[in-house]
């Protein structure tokens, strides 16, 4: 607005006075079983890291492992009590902070290794207007009372220009040989890799200044980097191609949705862009009717789009599938007159989060304490897990058939989320891919709490056998599995795939994560041979500081 300065002033510090006087912001609780999602303050200068178990590999790349995760400032996730009603955020809506584990040789010294540890916040534009106030600001508004969560991004919005923080928790990427983290509710920011800086929001030399994907896939052969960005008011849904030297905004289209869907992920092969549709949205109108601002339609479509790279909303050849909803892609390729699409699959949206509890009936999402969530919830949570299966479609481009198939069984004892692959087979056909693990015991016992207690290898060139109930063997179309489970209460977040730098075969390498003790409260990283997946780690490097459950994580070499 042209008014004057002072006005502007003026206003701001009434808003202020109303929302210090109108609302009371709560610690959201922690119990026992939560307590690595609390936050840790940041270390200061890089840790040499000297207590290493086993060996880390002559054949290891010099590089920089690095996790994002949701880190809240002020002691934790805040929710809001006013006369409005009560509102929160999700417990993914921490700030970012960055964990950083430096792997160089040491000169001189043949298979020597120098290890450092270092963590720190990404200091988005909101993290610098709260941590100036020296207080909360931003109004939770993701989940509660309608007209609670209505008012707080209302206020939001006149107060700070935003509708709510800008969390920078999700991943980190490279591109270009500059390196960015990323929540999909903001652009990126770039980061010093060394430091772990923020030196500024990448806006693509101007052309891309909203919401952007947190999982952007990189090209096979060109470099470039497809990203899409999801809105809660027109355009809702825009797709972007950027240049592989970074520079510039090569494409830039509105696929003309009619709704905000929430998006997470999207996939890339040889030539087309693959648009996932599903029906979950965000949308304000329902809000203001006293709805959800969130919700999950099950009576909705689900459709699947297939786009050649520098296409429109024209130009999308959409495949109507069975409604469900996915996180996370695994990987999709071209094969023949086909465009396959690999997932994480489940029959509903579900976030993991404290207060959610299994409905027999319903798997509804209803409040809970840790007592009432207890082992005689188990098998109402194996239902939900019946709801979760590693899943192939193929998409015919010439006849539009579709054929969709389960390729783990909905067995009941893990759900397998947070996928990695080796990139180098991103948009091309891969043999193997790698998914984190948590079970239904953990899950009943964690209070509804995603703690990820192993890592399965899956191999889409092998099958497996089981034994039906009559004794007779029997070959179903699964593929085969392979496990590494984790010592009892240990748990892992943000595993990376590392390749060899001369590796011959895709799975030549290791998997790297951040695990974490809960017995002994001991964070640590794991070096995990990927051919040789069910062994035990080849070398296990104790952290000198705790390190939250988190997000996503990458290996960045420091040979790009």
């Amino acid at each position: 607005m042209d008014v004057p300065k002072a006005t502007k002033e003026t206003s701001f510090k009434l808003l202020d006075t109303f929302v210090d006087l109108t609302f009371e912001f709560v610690d959201q609780p922690l119990l026992p079983s939560k307590s690595n999602f609390a936050p840790v303050e940041e270390i200061g200068e890089a840790v040499t890291v000297t207590e290493i178990e086993g060996k880390i590999p002559d054949d290891f790349p010099e590089g920089v492992y690095i996790r994002n995760g949701s880190n809240p400032l002020f002691g934790g996730l805040k929710s809001s009590k006013s006369i409005f009603g009560k509102s929160s955020h999700l417990w993914i809506e921490g700030e970012g902070m960055l964990h950083a584990l430096y792997f160089t040789k040491v000169k001189g010294k043949g298979s020597k290794w120098n290890v450092l540890y270092k963590n720190k916040y990404v200091e988005t534009d909101t993290f610098n207007i709260e941590k100036n106030r020296k207080k909360p600001g931003f109004i939770p508004n993701m989940e509660g009372d309608a007209l609670a969560v209505l008012m707080a991004t209302l206020l939001n919005l006149l107060r700070f220009g935003v509708f709510d923080k800008y969390t920078s928790n999700t991943n980190v990427f490279e591109h270009a040989k500059k390196y960015y983290s990323i929540a999909e509710n903001h652009m990126p920011q770039e980061i010093n890799i060394q430091t772990l800086e923020t030196l500024g929001n990448w806006t693509v030399n101007g052309a891309w200044n909203q919401s952007f994907t947190a999982h952007p896939k990189k090209v096979p052969v060109t470099g470039e980097l497809v990203i899409m960005g999801t809105y809660p008011i027109k355009p809702y849904f825009e797709l972007g191609v950027i240049s592989a030297d970074g520079k510039q905004m090569v494409h830039k289209v509105d696929l003309n949705f009619n709704k905000c869907i929430l998006c997470h992920e999207m996939g890339v092969t040889e030539r087309y862009n693959v648009i996932l549709d599903f029906p979950l949205t965000l949308d304000l109108n329902r809000l203001i009717r006293g709805k959800q601002l969130i919700e999950y339609d099950e009576d909705g479509y689900a459709r699947i789009g297939i786009m050649p790279r520098y296409g429109d909303a024209n130009s999308i050849k959409w495949f109507e599938v069975e409604p469900c909803y996915v996180f996370h892609l695994i990987n999709c390729f071209e094969d023949k007159d086909e465009v396959v699409v690999r997932a994480c699959r489940c029959r509903r949206w579900i976030i993991p989060r404290p207060n959610l509890t299994i409905d027999e009936a319903e798997l509804s999402l209803d409040s809970s304490n840790e007592t009432s969530f207890s082992k005689d919830d188990v098998e109402s949570s194996k239902d939900l897990f019946s709801f979760f299966n590693i899943c192939e479609w193929r998409l015919n481009m010439i006849t539009s058939a579709v054929k969709m198939k389960n390729q783990t069984t909905a067995d009941h004892q893990f759900i397998m989320e947070f996928p990695i692959i080796n990139e180098h087979f991103i948009g091309i056909k891969n043999k193997f891919g790698y998914v984190q693990l948590f079970n239904s015991e953990t899950y009943s016992n964690s209070g509804g709490f995603a703690k990820f207690g192993g890592l399965a290898k899956l191999h889409y060139e092998e099958r497996q056998f089981e034994i039906s109930k009559d004794d007779k063997q029997e070959e179903y179309d699964l593929i085969k599995v392979e496990y590494h489970i984790f010592p009892k209460n240990t748990f892992w977040s943000g595993a990376a795939f590392v390749p060899k730098v001369e590796g011959v075969d895709e799975d030549d390498g290791w998997i790297v994560a951040f695990t974490h003790n809960e017995d002994t409260n001991q964070s640590q990283v794991y070096i995990i041979d990927a051919k040789k997946i069910e062994s035990k780690p080849v070398a296990i490097i104790t952290l000198p500081s705790r390190v939250p459950y988190g997000f996503h994580g990458a290996f960045l070499p420091f040979n790009l």
